[in-house]
């Protein structure tokens, strides 16, 4: 008798300590909040002392959001083209020796927002030929996706999956994504120059999306977060020109989703800076990115990239930092 009740006590007791447990845990869940000074702070410490940014009205993400506490410094590019950018360009481990390389620059810049490593992948790519699906893209096999998130995993990198629709549209491809979409550590790009809604070949005119098409993608990225209850996303819009995003002030921002304006545009230093100024600094949504270009930024005059410090006195300061 005494042996039964020992064990019925020692059952007792383990079921309270696990009840206990899961109060615990659960309290914790709910009292994980953000440091809502600290993000004011540094959205202030991002406008670089422009009156427009931080954009007015703005939700404040949930917790665990990435942007404006760290910056991410992202290699681009398809592992089918070696000039497509840096992340298709070398073998995997000299690229992420390179990236992180970059990591490093980028991290004694600015010693105060620390730096995280990115891949951003093409996972659909714009095609001049029509192709079986009369789409105009090529959407990437899942064996190589998976390699993308493989190669990010020896130096803890985020990972963007990136798409040119081509005559396609982001309704369609997007959800093809949501197997990936579900990790956290997984974000997402779209490239308005090859989303060509008048018809034309990808790479004979720069095609656009517009503010609804945006929406539908952060409403999506929301619904996901919800569902498989993951930290907010990061989705990053390239853009060069004004026409590539239409109806910007439309643009619905949401808690769990983290909105990048990416300035896409190669050439000499001044060229890049006042693309920026129009089209990115000028049009304000949420944060900023900026693109730079290893081969294509150093063909003009005075043939050299901008350096991180002249990227930092932009107004407002980028947050993502993509190379190609």
């Amino acid at each position: 008798m005494k042996n039964i009740f020992r064990v019925l006590l020692v059952t007792f007791i383990a079921s309270i300590s696990t009840a206990s447990a899961q109060t615990t845990l659960k309290d914790t869940t709910l009292k994980a909040t953000l440091d809502t000074a600290k993000y004011d702070s540094l959205m202030k410490r991002m406008a670089n002392g422009d009156k427009r940014w931080p954009v007015k009205n703005a939700p404040l993400p949930l917790p665990g959001a990435l942007l404006p506490f760290k910056r991410i410094v992202a290699y681009y590019g398809n592992m089918y083209s070696k000039n497509m950018g840096a992340l298709g360009q070398y073998e995997p481990v000299e690229m992420r020796r390179r990236l992180m390389a970059e990591v490093k620059v980028w991290q004694a810049a600015d010693t105060l927002t620390p730096v995280v490593p990115a891949l951003h992948y093409i996972c659909v790519t714009a095609q001049a030929d029509a192709g079986r699906n009369g789409l105009h893209n090529l959407r990437m096999p899942f064996s190589q996706i998976d390699k993308a998130i493989e190669m990010a995993k020896p130096i803890n990198a985020l990972v963007f999956l990136d798409i040119q629709v081509g005559f396609s549209n982001v309704q369609t491809e997007l959800p093809l994504l949501e197997k990936y979409l579900k990790m956290p550590n997984v974000h997402f790009g779209i490239d308005p120059e090859f989303s060509m809604k008048e018809g034309s070949v990808p790479g004979k005119r720069i095609g656009t999306f517009d503010a609804a098409d945006i929406n539908f993608v952060t409403d999506y990225l929301s619904k996901l977060c919800i569902k498989y209850n993951l930290p907010p996303k990061v989705f990053v819009v390239h853009r060069f020109t004004k026409r590539m995003v239409t109806n910007y002030q439309n643009i619905k921002l949401r808690n769990n989703v983290q909105f990048v304006m990416d300035m896409d545009g190669w050439g000499g230093p001044d060229l890049k800076k006042g693309t920026y100024k129009y089209f990115v600094q000028g049009e304000p949504v949420q944060f900023t990115g900026f693109k730079l270009f290893y081969k294509n930024d150093i063909k003009p005059e005075p043939h050299r990239m901008l350096t991180p410090q002249e990227v930092l006195s932009l107004k407002p300061m980028p947050v993502y930092i993509q190379y190609q």
